[in-house]
C-alpha cells in the first residue's frame, strides 16, 4: 500500500481574534508542518495583514512567522475591515463560513481532518447562528448523532499523555444531574473506547469514570445519583467489557492525584503505569478545570465520533491580546501535530 500525507485544513476562527497570529507563529515550525499538506480557510487579505502588523509593529522576527505567500490558503474574503480585538457579528459570521466550508471540503475528501482556530460563541449568535459551539455543528454537517469532545495532552515533564472525554459539554451546571443517565453514560464511554482503539490503539485500556458528587456520594450523605443508578451502571459496563478495566465510581476531588503525579513526575515509570489511559469525567469544569491547570498551553480539543479528525487549541479567542504579537501558539502546534498523527493512522489503514 502506497503511503499517503494526510492534507488537513486549518480554519481561521474569529478574525478579530488571535487565530491568524498562532496559525502564523505556528506554521512557522518546520516540525509542525513535516508531516502532513496543510491549507488554512479564510481571508488572505488578512493573514497578509496580520503578517505585516506583527512584524513591524510587535517586533516579531521574521523566522517567527510563516509568511502567508508561502502558505496554502482558501481564500474567502472579508466583507469588511477588521480591527484586532474587536469582534462583532460580521467576524462571527466570518468564522462560521471559515468552518462550513471547511467541513464542506473534508466530507467530499478534499482534506482527511480539520484543526479549528478560536470562535466567539456569542459573536456566532449574533450574526445568527445558534449552536453551544464548533463540536456541535461539525456533528451535524457530518450527520453524525453520536460524539463527544476529549481532550488530550502530552507531558512536557514525562511524555505521558492525559486523555478526557467529558459525558456532558456546554450545558448549565444545574441541567447536568438532568441530562445524565445510563444511556448517555454508555455511548460515551463507547464513543472513548472505540477512540482508543481506533485512533491510539489502546485495546484494553484503563478507564477511570468519576462520581457526580463530592466524595461519589458519600453513601447518599452528598447526593444520591450513584447510589440510585451511577453504580449500577458501571457494574453492568464492567460485566459486558471485559476487555477494558473500569476503575470507578472515584472520588471527583482524588481523581486527579495519579494524573497530576503521572504529568509532573521525574519521569518514574511507577507514576506513569499507575495513571490511566483515559478519564471519563461527568460535567465541563470536572474535566477541564485539572486540564487547564496541567496543560492550558499544550491541551487540544479533539471531537470524536466524527467521520473526520478534527483537533482545536484549548482556548479561547483572547480578544484582549489580539494583535499584540504575545498569543501562546504551543497548543495550536499540538493540534495540528496530533490531526495529522491521527489522520495519518486513518488514512493508511482504510
Amino acid at each position: 500500500m502506497m503511503y499517503q500525507r494526510p492534507h488537513l485544513a486549518i480554519t481561521l476562527g474569529d478574525p478579530a481574534g488571535i487565530g491568524p497570529e498562532i496559525i502564523l507563529k505556528a506554521l512557522a515550525d518546520s516540525s509542525v508542518t513535516q508531516g502532513c499538506d496543510l491549507t488554512i480557510v479564510g481571508s488572505r487579505f488578512l493573514l497578509e495583514t496580520t503578517y505585516q502588523h506583527l512584524r513591524q509593529n510587535c517586533n516579531l522576527e521574521e523566522k517567527a512567522l510563516a509568511n502567508p505567500e508561502t502558505l496554502s490558503i482558501l481564500d474567502l474574503p472579508l466583507e469588511s475591515p477588521i480591527t484586532f480585538g474587536q469582534g462583532n457579528a460580521e467576524t462571527g459570521a466570518a468564522s462560521f463560513a471559515y468552518l462550513e466550508a471547511a467541513i464542506a471540503l473534508t466530507l467530499s475528501e478534499k482534506f482527511q481532518g480539520i484543526v479549528t482556530a478560536p470562535i466567539a460563541k456569542s459573536l456566532w449568535k449574533a450574526a445568527g447562528y445558534d449552536y453551544p459551539g464548533q463540536t456541535e455543528v461539525l456533528a451535524q454537517k457530518a450527520g453524525v448523532e453520536r460524539f463527544g469532545m476529549l481532550f488530550v495532552a502530552r507531558s512536557p515533564y514525562t511524555d505521558w499523555t492525559l486523555r478526557t472525554l467529558l459525558a456532558t459539554t456546554h450545558i448549565p451546571l444545574a441541567q447536568v444531574p438532568q441530562t445524565l443517565n445510563p444511556q448517555l453514560m454508555s455511548l460515551k464511554l463507547d464513543l472513548l473506547i472505540n477512540c482508543l482503539n481506533q485512533d491510539f490503539g489502546l485495546k484494553e485500556p484503563k478507564i477511570v469514570i468519576a462520581g457526580l458528587n463530592p466524595h461519589s456520594g458519600e453513601a447518599g450523605q452528598l447526593g444520591t445519583e450513584e447510589q440510585e443508578w451511577l453504580a449500577a451502571w458501571l457494574q453492568q459496563e464492567q460485566k459486558k467489557r471485559p476487555q477494558v478495566e473500569l476503575i470507578g465510581l472515584v472520588p471527583p476531588d482524588t481523581m486527579w492525584v495519579k494524573p497530576g503525579q503521572a504529568w509532573y513526575g521525574n519521569s518514574a515509570k511507577a507514576n506513569r503505569l499507575e495513571a490511566a489511559d483515559a478519564y471519563l469525567a461527568l460535567y465541563h469544569d470536572q474535566g477541564l478545570i485539572p486540564i487547564k491547570l496541567m496543560a492550558f498551553e499544550r491541551a487540544i480539543n479533539t471531537t470524536i465520533g466524527l467521520p473526520f479528525i478534527r483537533t482545536s487549541p484549548d482556548h479561547g479567542t483572547a480578544f484582549d491580546i489580539a494583535g499584540q504579537g504575545v498569543a501562546n501558539a504551543n497548543s495550536m502546534k499540538a493540534a495540528i501535530a496530533l490531526a495529522a498523527e491521527l489522520s495519518e493512522v486513518r488514512v493508511n489503514t482504510r
